[in-house]
């Protein structure tokens, strides 16, 4: 556990939670829901060279303090806390991911972080930053069929180097990423942070990615594109100059929107007509 303490009034505050902090199921889904709802999924510190500090305060003050997003790193590393704060057995996990990837596709090096949570003598994977399909409800590890939650339904298969997450869209069972079962050490995410933040290879650096997961739909941002996924199945996608881009940065995501951003803004809008 963290000897930094978390501020829980803080953060269920920002995520517009007012229910009980015991270290129950119903709470673990409640909180889960929640966060992606509220604190977007986003890398934009990495397009600007500022790098991610993964301290602790550092995370709670621009997620939660400022109102900013972040990636997996920041989010999971912070609802880590704050469920160890509530009460709750956590450990870290590390995965590979492979979103969509085809079945004879080179699994990628480990960069993605989860969580396995233990309620009741069960353990759960737990997810707040996958982006544009996180889980927004626990996933039983040990169960083998599918598993709904408020947006997809899940199901976590064995497969070489741990389980395969995959997620049901339009019919179809796509991959997410294979998680390993092996608990992670806080510090750890150290070297995998620093390779997704600085790295040419890093997706990271070469586009602007932006999520929000609301109870009706997910919204995704994508360079110049918006993508809007209900959870009756409807699909709706625009397609953004600049700045509609600043617009939906501040109204769509809830992003206190810098001066800094307008050169990431305009490359991503640059980037759609490039395509």
């Amino acid at each position: 556990m963290s000897e930094y303490a978390v501020d829980l009034a803080a953060y269920c505050a920002r995520i517009g939670y007012s229910g009980p902090l015991e270290p129950t199921l119903d709470t673990l889904r409640a909180l889960q829901e929640l966060h992606p709802a509220a604190i977007p999924f986003e890398a934009i510190d990495v397009l600007l060279d500022r790098g991610v500090d993964l301290a602790p305060h550092v995370v709670d003050d621009k997620l939660i303090a400022r109102g900013r997003g972040g990636y997996c790193y920041e989010q999971n590393g912070l609802f880590k806390r704050v469920l160890e704060a509530v009460g709750f057995e956590v450990e870290g996990l590390i995965a590979r991911v492979n979103w969509q990837a085809p079945p004879d596709a080179p699994l990628n090096p480990p960069s993605h972080m989860a969580l396995r949570v233990t309620v009741g003598g069960a353990a759960w994977l737990v997810d707040v930053g996958f982006g544009s399909c996180v889980p927004t409800a626990p996933l039983r590890l040990a169960c083998r069929e599918p598993q709904n939650t408020p947006h997809e339904i899940f199901r976590l298969t064995p497969a070489m180097h741990g389980l395969q997450l995959e997620a049901s869209i339009a019919g179809k069972w796509q991959p997410v990423y294979r998680v390993v079962p092996t608990p992670v050490l806080d510090g750890d995410y150290t070297l995998h942070n620093w390779f997704t933040a600085t790295h040419p290879s890093s997706h990271f650096r070469h586009r602007l990615i932006v999520t929000r997961t609301t109870p009706e739909a997910r919204h995704v941002l994508a360079d110049a594109r918006v993508t809007v996924r209900g959870r009756d199945g409807t699909v709706h996608r625009e397609t953004l100059n600049a700045g509609a881009i600043e617009r939906a940065l501040a109204e769509r995501f809830g992003l206190p929107v810098e001066r800094e951003w307008r050169a990431v803004i305009e490359r991503a809008a640059a980037a759609e007509m490039l395509d």
